[in-house]
């Protein structure tokens, strides 16, 4: 019995198998970004994914990150600014166009 390893970069070779990027399977190719702008980037209240106003959707979208992140920042910034970031939502809302 030895006691020696198969080198990694040969194992399967031995079969007439070649593992690595331009072998095997093809997968899927991640699916692009559902909103992909051309212009520059407007920052507008969303549509489609509001539970309030669309300000949180709106700026999630503008940011490149998760709605529910954006609104669970929302809700920590307004515990500790003592309800000031709830002056901020009122701007957006009133201040930010519909997509």
């Amino acid at each position: 019995m030895s006691n020696e390893h198969p080198n990694p970069q040969s194992y399967g070779q031995s079969y007439g198998q070649s593992y690595g990027p331009s072998s095997g399977p093809s997968y899927a190719q991640p699916h692009p970004q559902p909103y992909a702008p051309t212009g520059p980037r407007r920052l507008t209240r969303s549509r489609i994914d509001r539970k309030v106003g669309g300000v949180c959707g709106g700026a999630a979208v503008y940011a490149g990150i998760d709605p529910t992140a954006m609104r669970l920042l929302m809700v920590a910034a307004t515990v500790f600014t003592g309800g000031a970031a709830i002056l901020v939502y009122l701007a957006g809302w009133l201040l930010m166009p519909e997509d």
